[in-house]
């Protein structure tokens, strides 16, 4: 390990990153540095823009990819190196797509998961739903987070390294009730193929897709399809967009607010101009010639 590399994981160390984060983040360090054959240090503003160049024409990677290759160099140089650079103009950051996801209607929710036909698969994908989690904090669901007593699930450690509570449903809790004798679960609460290792995120997303094909939905469906759909079905119901953040996990209430341009409560409550317009009257047919005979 060259010494600028564990500098840079110190860096990171001391500012808490997640682990996740650590691993993407010196990827894309190596990759890069690999790519002109020359240690980070000795590399500038015009390499690293023939980088970006690289990243966008040549591997013809989305905005999202690109934004972690940013990221993980901007870390490098500003916090690691400490370069007094205009970052914003060295390293822009690639102007993400807004894109809208496409939401499973409740009658669509219950068509894929009654073709998930594996038990401990359609308790963990009924979980994504009920409680809106991501497929990461899904599979690392502890016995011990679910509470019965309060009617809550506690979900440890996060997106962004935050806990948070979020409803347990009865209709939840008695699916979980019938899941749990099956496997007799006792750290995780879906365990893996490996012992002592929960469920891996792969083998969610491969009954995933099982599950839509056998459903033949039209609407592609994913994981996360269900906590969009837990999101605005919520909203639909009447619930209101801060309640629906802090039940999700967002930071930022913008994040949540998105659902409001998908939920029919908001796009269905103004009618179309359309069925304003006035109905033309009926024309009357013109009556028939007498017969001449």
């Amino acid at each position: 390990m060259t010494a600028l590399r564990q500098r840079m994981l110190e860096d990171m160390r001391v500012r808490n990153l997640s682990p996740n984060t650590q691993s993407s983040y010196v990827l894309q360090v190596s990759l890069f540095a690999r790519h002109f054959g020359r240690s980070p240090e000795k590399l500038g503003p015009e390499e690293i823009r023939a980088w970006q160049v690289h990243l966008t024409d040549d591997r013809k990677l989305s905005p999202a990819s690109i934004a972690v290759a940013v990221s993980a160099l901007r870390f490098l140089y500003k916090v690691t190196l400490r370069k007094a650079w205009t970052f914003e103009e060295v390293l822009p950051a690639p102007k993400p797509p807004h894109k809208l996801p496409v939401v499973l209607s409740p009658l669509e929710v219950v068509r894929f998961l009654g073709c998930v036909d594996d038990i401990k698969h359609h308790a963990i994908l009924t979980t994504c739903y009920a409680a809106g989690l991501r497929v990461s904090e899904a599979v690392h669901l502890k016995v011990a987070a679910i509470d019965s007593r309060r009617m809550v699930i506690r979900v440890d450690q996060g997106k962004g390294r935050k806990d948070r509570y979020v409803m347990l449903s009865p209709a939840l809790l008695e699916t979980l009730r019938a899941y749990w004798p099956a496997v007799h679960a006792r750290e995780w609460l879906f365990p893996g193929d490996l012992p002592g290792q929960p469920i891996t995120r792969d083998a969610v997303g491969n009954a995933c897709r099982k599950a839509h094909r056998l459903s033949g939905l039209a609407k592609p469906v994913t994981p996360h399809s269900l906590r969009h759909a837990f999101a605005v079905h919520l909203l639909e119901a009447g619930t209101d967009v801060r309640t629906i953040q802090l039940l999700l996990g967002h930071r930022s209430l913008a994040t949540t607010a998105q659902y409001l341009r998908i939920a029919t409560s908001t796009v269905c409550a103004t009618a179309s101009p359309l069925d304003l317009l006035p109905r033309p009257a009926p024309i009357e047919p013109k009556p028939a010639a007498p017969a001449p005979f």
